[in-house]
């Protein structure tokens, strides 16, 4: 083995090294400069934009634009000064040739970047807006590039990538200033209907923080098995979490002590067991007493008949 040649090889790129040595120097230190500068950049535009009629996710999207548009601009003069032979074209080219490798490499980070400029641009919701995403709801924190975070109602922090919110479906509950709320109260058959959506309307507009404009009202929704169900409707101003939480608790309760007072009664669900006897010493023929006569097949057997009318109705047991 011929050590003059690598030594010489070595020796050659050691004095490479110390003639970039300037530039690499030189190149560092003007990309910290861009960046402090990109910094300042950031901070102007949150000036300037901060007491202008604008919204808070678009003062954040155009200061996160100037800072990203400082940094490249950065990077790319300190490689121009690093490689002196580096030109923008030499860039596109580089482009060109490892485009597809980047995209398919970096695919889901350029998706959730592209999705979390459009969410701040178009503004679907914002910041401290309450939102629902499939089983997550909570209070928007932030919506940075990549991902958006919401603050659940129980105090944990969900981060979701901005592509999953873009292309999905998002409940926003806190858009509007005013949100409507029901519930389904049971009254039994025996109420007049008149009389009990009557107390429930007092019910309701006696409770503070429920609107009278949207008024509320209720309507006659199901005739279940064990009740008549009423709807009971209402509006409320701001729709947070925490209003809503209170003004349900109010309206349900006064609505619940409103009706106890006037007599109406709440049923709860019952069922209806019906016993008799399938002996075969006093029903004779099984398969007719458990499926009835045939339709379409005449009379019932006189000896079926009778025991029918010999055996005492049946009473239901609830």
């Amino acid at each position: 083995m011929d050590f003059s040649i690598a030594w010489k090889q070595i020796n050659q790129m050691g004095r490479d090294f110390m003639a970039l040595l300037p530039n690499l120097l030189f190149g560092l230190l003007v990309f910290v400069i861009f960046l402090f500068a990109a910094r300042g950049v950031r901070s102007l535009v949150e000036r300037i934009t901060h007491n202008r009629q604008q919204s808070e996710s678009l003062k954040i999207l155009l200061s996160r634009l100037a800072y990203v548009a400082m940094l490249i601009l950065g990077i790319l003069v300190t490689v121009t000064i690093i490689v002196p032979s580096f030109t923008p074209a030499s860039l596109v080219s580089a482009l060109g040739i490892g485009g597809v490798a980047i995209g398919f490499a970096f695919k889901d980070i350029f998706q959730n970047f592209l999705a979390g400029i459009l969410l701040l641009l178009t503004e679907p919701f914002k910041i401290n807006d309450q939102i629902t995403y499939k089983d997550y709801e909570g209070t928007v924190e932030s919506i940075q590039t990549r991902a958006t975070t919401i603050r659940t109602y129980d105090g944990r922090r969900v981060v979701i990538p901005n592509a999953e919110l873009f292309i999905n479906a998002v409940t926003v509950n806190t858009a509007y200033d005013k949100r409507r709320l029901q519930y389904d109260v049971g009254i039994g058959y025996g109420d007049d209907i008149a009389t009990t959506r009557q107390l429930i309307l007092e019910a309701m507009r006696g409770v503070e923080g429920v609107l009278t404009d949207p008024a509320p009202d209720a309507i006659v929704v199901d005739l279940a098995g064990s009740s008549v169900n009423i709807r009971a409707r209402w509006w409320i101003n701001p729709p947070r979490r925490a209003d809503v939480m209170d003004a349900q608790d109010k309206v349900l309760e006064a609505i619940k002590n409103t009706l106890t007072a006037h007599g109406i009664d709440l049923p709860f669900p019952t069922q209806q067991i019906l016993l008799h006897d399938q002996t075969e010493a006093t029903d004779g023929n099984r398969k007719m007493q458990r499926e009835g006569w045939p339709a379409g097949q005449g009379e019932v057997p006189k000896s079926r008949a009778a025991v029918q009318q010999a055996a005492p109705p049946t009473s239901p047991v609830a």
